[in-house]
């Protein structure tokens, strides 16, 4: 794959072409002439890139879009950044993504720089392990930009989203508000682009899908947009599958998969369940759904022999001692289980991806000092998002670009409170409503933050209609919440997403 850059001034100051990674040409990268937009407007740049032989021309927009109240009164600068493919080509053909990540609090960094555009973090081996600073960009030779248009989105108080001068964040900031915030933007940015005509898909990450769930009704309901598709990476949709809160059960059985794929990816395990992940994995769901379940649900009431038998069990598949099983009351949280697992070498596993290995001060305690994965890809997102705006787009902003932010809390779930947030019905009733809209859920195994099978689970009692079941396929991935960095998966779901995005346009 071969990929050149074209960078064109808005006020045709000149251009530069870029062949290949040599030091010459990064050298006159440095010196070229960036495109600089005046202020107010967004910087225009033009690019090429070859997938599998075919060379793509394509313009990127990165900008801040004013996003005015239902009176035409600005609340708030939505930056963004937009991928068009070049060409006299009629919207109803060309489908058009919005993307955006979760946290809440996170930039658009990860899905736009990790898997969807046309330059890739460097993340080292193949397995995403080896990034050194000051990182750098790669093509990316399984971008999507065969597939569709996108629109990177940061939501209000991430990237340099901000609210207008005047406005408290507090407007922006919640579950509902976010959701119609970012609704309004895609109903704003679609018309002044003029891509009603388009095939319509959103895909989100993490909280990200919490927030696509929410505007599958709102861009319904609010704004009669009617999506082709959505994908959904790393999901949580019922945020009671994912707290370890007295007396909530839930994550215990629904991370056990999870705690089984990791304990096999650090050799922990033994016998049959040394020998294949997903065999593994398998032996871990059927044992989760069935004897464990019922265990968790006697409570107190359990039989030593029965508790016994399941804590034998639990070890077996966890790698963790029997008499530490039985101390946690065979209810194993994360915490105890990052630390616990790999504790006799002084490591710890990572959240976001547990294949990754951490060092904490001290070996004792129930959960980390940070997160190995995080801390594996928050240096080279951070600095190359930082380069790539400024010098290969042409956007200049002194603001910090903010990756992902504590700036927004407290987040507000008022519509949820003294319950669990659960957005899963709005997808439902947005099914419902469009037979049409197909969903793709993509997880990785090794993911901590959004189990998989937590997922499966909360995918299974949807309560669809069985006409509509047909309409949501799963895939899984030998990776972590950002299955991406690893180079294999980044081309498996580019794989799945084509065959996904076949079947939702019209035929």
């Amino acid at each position: 794959m071969k990929c050149s850059r074209t960078l064109i001034a808005c006020a045709g100051a000149g251009f530069l072409t870029i062949l290949g990674p040599s030091v010459a040409a990064q050298q006159a990268d440095d010196a070229a002439p960036k495109a600089e937009a005046k202020p107010g407007e967004p910087s225009v740049t033009h690019h090429s890139i070859t997938l599998n032989g075919r060379t793509l021309q394509y313009t990127v927009t990165a900008g801040m879009m004013d996003l005015p109240d239902y009176e035409g009164e600005k609340r708030a600068d939505v930056f963004y950044i937009a991928y068009t493919l070049d060409g006299d080509r009629a919207p109803s053909t060309r489908p058009l993504t919005f993307s955006f990540n979760g946290g809440p609090g996170s930039s658009s960094v990860w899905l736009h720089l990790g898997l969807l555009g046309p330059r890739r973090v460097d993340m080292g081996d193949a397995q995403g392990f080896g990034a050194t600073p000051p990182y750098r960009l790669v093509d990316n030779e399984h971008c999507w930009l065969d597939l569709t248009d996108v629109v990177f989105i940061d939501p209000v108080g991430t990237g340099y989203s901000r609210p207008a001068e005047g406005v408290n964040k507090r407007e922006f900031h919640g579950l509902e508000e976010d959701i119609s915030s970012v609704g309004d933007f895609i109903r704003l940015w679609t018309s002044r682009n003029e891509r009603w005509a388009s095939p319509k898909f959103l895909i989100g990450e993490s909280y990200g899908t919490t927030r696509a769930a929410g505007l599958s009704g709102y861009l319904q309901d609010t704004h009669g947009m009617f999506l082709n598709g959505i994908i959904l990476v790393s999901p949580i949709l019922d945020f009671q599958t994912a707290r370890f809160d007295v007396g909530n059960d839930e994550p215990y059985w629904l991370y056990l998969p999870t705690y089984a794929a990791t304990a096999f990816f650090h050799g922990k395990l033994q016998g049959d369940l040394a020998r294949s992940l997903r065999q593994t994995v398998q032996a871990a769901r059927d044992f989760a759904q069935n004897d464990y379940l019922r265990a968790l649900a006697r409570g107190d009431e359990l039989p030593p022999a029965e508790r016994d038998r399941i804590a034998t069990r639990l070890s077996q598949l966890t790698g963790l001692s029997k008499e530490f099983i039985l101390d946690t009351n065979l209810r194993i949280g994360l915490g105890s289980f990052c630390k616990g697992l790999l504790r006799e070498q002084s490591r710890t596993v990572g959240r976001l991806d547990s294949r990754y290995r951490g060092i904490d001060r001290l070996d004792i305690g129930e959960g980390f000092e940070y997160d190995p994965s995080y801390s594996a890809i928050q240096g080279p997102y951070t600095a190359t998002i930082n380069d790539y705006i400024r010098r290969d787009l042409g956007f200049e902003n002194d603001h910090p670009y903010e990756i992902l932010t504590g700036r927004v809390n407290p987040w507000s779930y008022d519509r949820y409170e003294n319950r669990y947030v659960n957005v899963s019905d709005t997808l439902r009733s947005a099914m419902s409503k469009n037979p049409a809209l197909k969903v793709m859920v993509a997880s990785g195994y090794y993911d901590f933050a959004t189990p998989f099978f937590a997922a499966e689970y909360t995918i299974s009692h949807l309560g669809l209609d069985p006409s509509l079941r047909s309409n949501i396929q799963i895939h899984h991935y030998e990776a972590g919440h950002m299955m991406y960095v690893r180079l294999e998966d980044l081309a498996a779901l580019k794989a799945d997403a084509a065959a996904f995005y076949a079947d939702a346009l019209p035929k």
